[in-house]
Formats: structure tokens, sequence, C-alpha cells
């Protein structure tokens, strides 16, 4: 089992940048796909982005070019940078993970990150 705890999130100008942070614990996160999906106000969840045990990434057309998801196991932590950051991007931001030898399972996920861009 692994708990996560996403960080990094507030209120930001348009074209500003962010990173975001989910620190991990219970369990080491190199053996977990792990990603990002975001809720903006009135809308589902949404996913985002994605990175799999073997560093194969899929990344929404709506933040491609502007977000990356990095992963740094020494420190048990997802990172997502958001870059030229709009005001569509103003939503809360979770992290999830699956473990990666169970396909079946339900993924472990964070308590989200608000983030808002202001114009």
């Amino acid at each position: 089992q692994v708990q996560l705890v996403e960080s990094g999130g507030g209120l930001v100008q348009s074209g500003g940048s962010l990173r975001l942070s989910c620190a991990a614990s219970g369990s080491p996160l190199q053996y977990y796909h792990v990603g990002w999906f975001r809720q903006a106000p009135g809308k589902e969840r949404e996913g985002i982005l994605c990175t799999t045990t073997t560093d194969s990434t899929t990344i929404a057309d709506s933040v491609k070019g502007r977000f990356t998801i990095s992963r740094d196991n020494a420190k048990n932590t997802v990172y997502l940078q958001i870059n030229s950051l709009k005001p569509d991007d103003t939503a809360i931001y979770y992290c999830f993970a699956e473990l990666s030898t169970c396909p079946g399972c339900p993924p472990y996920w964070g308590q989200g990150t608000q983030v808002t861009v202001s114009s």
C-alpha cells in the first residue's frame, strides 16, 4: 500500500510556472505507474499525464508542450512541472499510483492540491 501527498499548488498569474510534488510513503514508487489528473470546477476529472515503470509517458493534448512529469525514486516523489499556465488550467490536481504488477488493482490517490491561475 502507498500513501500519496501532493504539494506545490497555489495562486499564480497567467504565463507563470509551478512545480507540483507528490510524495509517497509506505512503498517504493519505482514499482508503480504514476501520473496526474485534474478536476476543474464543474467538470469531470481529466487525466493529463502518466508514466510507467519503464518511463513510457502519455500526455494529454490539452497540456502537451507545457506540462512535464518526472519521478525521483531516491526521494520517492513524482513531480509535475507546469509552464505557461493559463486560466483554464485552474483545477485541483491529483496524483495517482498504480502497482505495475497488478493491472486490475485500483490505483492509489492523493488528496489533491489546488492550482488557481489568474488572468
